[in-house]
Parts: structure tokens; C-alpha cells; sequence
């Protein structure tokens, strides 16, 4: 029996186990050359036809057709009635009577019903929860390059971990436990056929605080909606590790003596900061919440910083800032709405037939139009996330280059967008404020002083984020050097090990 660790990202996600001396990563994305990590991201489709609606929208459709039905009898009734003569009369009576046995037959109602809602209806109308029950799902970059080359035949979750703490209606927990079940079985499958022996425990990450704005109460449905998920994926045992605990586990087996340690986790959708007291002799313990000095986290990552470029850089390319005949600036909420890609009822919305009227009228009201047309491609082509996505692949080349030129010609042909430092540095300051805050709050939570800084986490390999943290605002610290992908799902796999020999 074995246990793994599980870094469950909003971005990326990936697995370890850990046999006492070495970690083992598990492959989880066969179309990556040699890695271990795999996109968060789930595409669910239907190859061919669509499933059958749910119940509640051929009930609907049924009593609009038995509307229009009762519509003809009355129509038929008067004819009747206005007749000049039995023969015109008789043809009417026919009628009611036709007319009616057509309104009490209900299975043929029904399939009249579905014929038409399958003829309209598309993949964005159906409830998620139907979605995961009947689709078909594809993970990491095949999934990726499913929904680029056919957006219409599935729907892309970005980022279903943003969706854990939020405020969830009707069939939408249920969805995401076996959205998220899916993705925990493949993770497991894939652990137990690598390491050639059964995988039924887990450890698995958690942000201090889960993406939503529901406070402690989204915190718990989170943890429930993995939970279940975990037990419906095959785990027998299952815990969960905040996720800056993780990663000081990690750093632990590299000191050789008692250090208070400052841990920022600065990933995609979450800042989580811990300071804890580390030590060679305590790697073994299973406990070690007692060492905990202060954690704080917020639900604040690099996805933010991916929004604020495309609002900053791109979005004024595409008709942002512009004015309109009565002197009104072009609604931003555009923008804004383009970008909500872990938010499914604002993206839904900003698909919708009403929304692209909106913009089309706007697109008429304004002097250069063309600007609009490209905001209008992205929401008829539903880019969205292609969009997200270019703009964190500029943040990421920003890293190690002064400017350069975002191709974006899946919106239009020839379309480049010139991005340079300063512009991200400028669209970074929002977000880095508020990481600062996190920090200082944990420091003043705290009732020992950290000895060492440790940054980890995608947003940590980024020089502005490096440049705050360890130079500007906390210089008198040593920073450690660690991995800034693994260390987090490195120490879940230690913890993991501990479960196995308890």
C-alpha cells in the first residue's frame, strides 16, 4: 500500500510519492516530454450528438408547445363558430378534436420536445452537472488543444479549484465532486500503475484560504467537495496540508539545525504565508501544528496578475478607453467579464446571445470600431481562456526579456500586441500590495521572528515578485533557494509517507 502526495493547483497540478530517501513524480501528461506536471484545466465534451436534455427543460418545452396547441383550439373554436355553413363547421370540429388528442399525447409531446432542443440547444446550455455525468473528459494539454480546435463540442473548467469555496447552486457541488473525482482517480491510476503497487491514501494540498468569498463556510464546502471526491475516486484515507506547511516540510530536510522560517506560496489562484519553526529533529513527527508560528492566506495568485495584463496591454487593443458618440467611455465591465474565466455565471453571461448584441451596438457607437470587432471575435469564438492564457505565457517570457510581441491571431489575422517590464511591473503593483499585506500580517501574527525567507510557487519564479519580497520589503533575511514548482507537493509526499508508517 502506498500513500501520495497531491499539489491540486489552480493552474497546474501534480503527484509524488515519497519513499523515505527519494521522491518519485508521477507523469502525469503524456503529450509533455518528460513532465510530471499536468494543466488543472478540464475540457468535457460529446464527440458526436449532444445528451438528451435535462427533465426540467423538455417539461418547459412541452407546456410552451401545449400553449401553442391551446392556442390553435381557440383559434379552431372561433372558426367554428363563425362558420357559414355544417360542412366548414365540420372541418373545424375535426380539428378540435385532432388538436386535442395532439395535446394529451405526452410522449409524443416529449419528442417533439427534445427534437427541438436538441436542434438549438448547444454545450453552454447544459447544466454542469449533466455535463460531467454524460461527457466525456480530457485532462492536460490534450484537453488544451481539444477545446482550441472545437470550443463549441465541450465546455473548458480553467480552473475548477476556484470554484471549491464559492457560492454554488443547486447541482453545481455535486458537479464539481465528480468533475474533481475524475481528475483524483486518473491521478491515482497514474501513481499506482508507475509505482507498481496498490495506491489508496493521500495527502493532499490545500490553500490557507480557498478561492470565493464565503470565509470559513467556503473553506468547509471545499474540503467537503474534496473530500468526497477523494472517496469517490478510490482513496481510502485522505488528509489535507495547508500548502505553505508543505513546502517548509520540504525545506526542513535541508537545515542542519533550529530555524524560524518565512514561507511565501504565491501560485495561481492563491498567496498562502506561514511562519514556522523547522528542524532536523522533528521530520518524523506527524503533528507538527504546535511549530506553526502564524498563517495567513488569501485567494489572490497569479491569475489576477494575468487579468490586470490583459486590462492593462491588451484589453485597450480591443476597444477599452474608447468614447462613444454621447461622451461615455466603452462599459469596462467588458473586460473585465472577458477575463472571468473561473467565474462560470459571469463567462456564461458575457456568452451570451445578449451580451453580443450589447457589444454590437456599442461596436456602431464608437469611431474605430474595428477595436470592438476583436472583442467581439473573442466573445462569438468564446476565447476567453486562450486569452488568460496568452497573457500568462507574456507574463512568463516578461520574466526573462525587457518587451516583447504577443501574436494573438486566433482573434485576427496580423494582430500583435507589443508588451514591455514596465507595462507588467505596472499591471503587478495592485496584486503585489495586497502580497505584501499578506505578509506583514503574518509577521505581526506571529510571536517569534523568522530567521530565513523561502518563496515558492509559479508567481515566485517572476523577478518583480523576487525583487519585493526579498530585497525591498524583507532584505534582512536570507533567501533560501528551493524549487519553486515541487517543493509543495514534495513535502505533501513526506507528510504521506508518515501516514504509511503509523
Amino acid at each position: 500500500m502506498a500513500a501520495i502526495g497531491i499539489d491540486y493547483g489552480t493552474s497546474n497540478s501534480e503527484v509524488s510519492y515519497f519513499d523515505g530517501k527519494q521522491h518519485h513524480f508521477i507523469k502525469l501528461d503524456e503529450d509533455v516530454e518528460g513532465a510530471h506536471k499536468i494543466r488543472s484545466s478540464v475540457f468535457i465534451y460529446y464527440e458526436n450528438e449532444l445528451p438528451t436534455p435535462p427533465i426540467s427543460m423538455i417539461e418547459a418545452k412541452v407546456a410552451q408547445i401545449k400553449r401553442a396547441i391551446s392556442d390553435q383550439i381557440d383559434k379552431a373554436k372561433d372558426g367554428y363558430y363563425e362558420a357559414p355553413d355544417p360542412r366548414e363547421q365540420q372541418r373545424y370540429s375535426d380539428r378540435i378534436d385532432s388538436l386535442r388528442v395532439e395535446f394529451h399525447n405526452l410522449p409524443e409531446l416529449q419528442r417533439r420536445a427534445i427534437e427541438i432542443l436538441l436542434k438549438d440547444m448547444t454545450v453552454q446550455d447544459l447544466p454542469l452537472k449533466q455535463l460531467v455525468e454524460t461527457g466525456k473528459f480530457a485532462f492536460g494539454e490534450e484537453g488544451f488543444r481539444r477545446y482550441l480546435q472545437t470550443p463549441d463540442k465541450g465546455r473548458l473548467i480553467y480552473s475548477p479549484k476556484n470554484f471549491l469555496g464559492a457560492n454554488l447552486v443547486a447541482g453545481q457541488q455535486h458537479a464539481f465532486v465528480g468533475l474533481i473525482a475524475k481528475q483524483l482517480e486518473f491521478f491515482r491510476l497514474s501513481a499506482q500503475e508507475q509505482l507498481n503497487m496498490t495506491v489508496d491514501s493521500a495527502v493532499i494540498g490545500r490553500p490557507v484560504k480557498f478561492h470565493g468569498t464565503r470565509g470559513q463556510e467556503g473553506n468547509e464546502q471545499a474540503i467537503e467537495i474534496m473530500t468526497q471526491a477523494a472517496q469517490q475516486a478510490g482513496f481510502l484515507q485522505v488528509e489535507f496540508l495547508e500548502e505553505p506547511i508543505a513546502a517548509a516540510y520540504q525545506i526542513e530536510r535541508t537545515l542542519d539545525k533550529q530555524t524560524n522560517v518565512l514561507v511565501a506560496d504565491i501560485g495561481g489562484g492563491t498567496t498562502d504565508i506561514c511562519c514556522i519553526t523547522l528542524s532536523p529533529d522533528k521530520q518524523s513527527n506527524l503533528n507538527r501544528q504546535q511549530d506553526v508560528l502564524s498563517v495567513t492566506g488569501a485567494r489572490l495568485g497569479g491569475m489576477e496578475c494575468d487579468k490586470n495584463l490583459i486590462i492593462k496591454s491588451i484589453a485597450p487593443t480591443m476597444g477599452r478607453g474608447l468614447l462613444m458618440r454621447n461622451g461615455l467611455p466603452v462599459p469596462p465591465t467588458y473586460y473585465s467579464d472577458m477575463c472571468a474565466v473561473d467565474d462560470i455565471p459571469k463567462l456564461n453571461h458575457f456568452f451570451s446571445e445578449e451580451y453580443w448584441l450589447d457589444i454590437a451596438q456599442t461596436k456602431s457607437d464608437v469611431k474605430e470600431p474595428k477595436l470592438l470587432a476583436r472583442l467581439l471575435t473573442v466573445q462569438e469564438d468564446k476565447l476567453s481562456a486562450r486569452l488568460v492564457n496568452s497573457s500568462r505565457l507574456a507574463k512568463e517570457m516578461l520574466s526573462s526579456k525587457d518587451s516583447i510581441t504577443l501574436p494573438l491571431h486566433y482573434v485576427e489575422q496580423d494582430y500583435d500586441v507589443n508588451i514591455d517590464i514596465e507595462a507588467l511591473k505596472s499591471s503587478m503593483q495592485p496584486w503585489l500590495s495586497r502580497v505584501k499585506g499578506l505578509v506583514k500580517e503574518c509577521l505581526q501574527n506571529s510571536a517569534q521572528e523568522p530567521e530565513m525567507l523561502f518563496i515558492t510557487g509559479g508567481m515566485s519564479l517572476s523577478p518583480v515578485v523576487r525583487k519585493e519580497l526579498g530585497e525591498v520589503m524583507l532584505p534582512h533575511l536570507p533567501l533560501m533557494q528551493g524549487d519553486a514548482f515541487n517543493s509543495v507537493c514534495e513535502g505533501l509526499a513526506i507528510q504521506a509517507a508518515k501516514l504509511t508508517t503509523c
